[in-house]
């Protein structure tokens, strides 16, 4: 069983019902204020589940097949193997929901009008682990080799976290990205050494031409 596909299909039907069901988005999207007075720690996971519209759920969602196939892939073949890559990659998938939130809720846990919702901490990771395997890899949308879009993605995140002058939660794109990468590079270090080999030997091969 695809466990990329399973998400998709479960962030797509929940997402759908809070669309018609605006209690359910309200009980179950991100609301530090809340959690921090009613121990509604449940939050940290749900939200990850629930989108504003359907632009940001179809955009989550693709972002999670596109890579999440791939990754989920390279857990099984290359890390952990078939069995254990599924479980830890629903489990990293599913930590990086909570972990990409955790600076905002420190952040708004006093602030009774901050509320946040979606999937974007958690594919921020996947795409993530992806740059470290495919540093070159030519990205359609923007056309930028991956580790060159990486980096402009964090300093963007950085950027925007810190002016704070919209409702889109970059604080959990920027700490979802790092988790990701501070994640795989934690498994090389401990359990899989070689994989820092192939990240630096995938570094030091250079970019190459769109196709090529």
């Amino acid at each position: 069983m695809n466990f990329t596909i399973v998400l998709v299909i479960m962030t797509g039907i929940i997402s759908y019902q809070a669309f018609n069901n605006p209690a359910m988005k309200q009980k179950l999207l991100f609301y530090p204020y809340s959690m921090q007075k009613n121990q509604e720690w449940y939050r940290f996971l749900t939200s990850g589940f629930v989108h504003a519209d359907w632009t940001h759920l179809l955009i989550n969602v693709f972002v999670l097949y596109q890579f999440g196939d791939v990754v989920e892939y390279y857990f099984e073949r290359m890390v952990f193997g078939q069995n254990l890559g599924k479980v830890i990659f629903i489990l990293f998938y599913l930590s990086a929901i909570a972990i990409s939130s955790i600076p905002s809720y420190f952040q708004h846990q006093e602030n009774a009008y901050y509320r946040a919702l979606g999937a974007s901490g958690a594919t921020s990771a996947v795409v993530f682990v992806f740059i470290l395997f495919h540093p070159w890899e030519w990205f359609i949308f923007p056309p930028l080799p991956a580790i060159l879009f990486g980096v402009a993605y964090l300093w963007y995140s950085s950027y925007m976290a810190k002016k704070g002058q919209d409702n889109i939660g970059h604080d959990a794109h920027l700490w979802g990205a790092v988790y990701g990468l501070v994640f795989v590079v934690s498994v090389a270090l401990l359990y899989k050494p070689e994989l820092l080999n192939l990240f630096i030997n995938q570094l030091l091969a250079g970019p190459s031409l769109p196709g090529t």
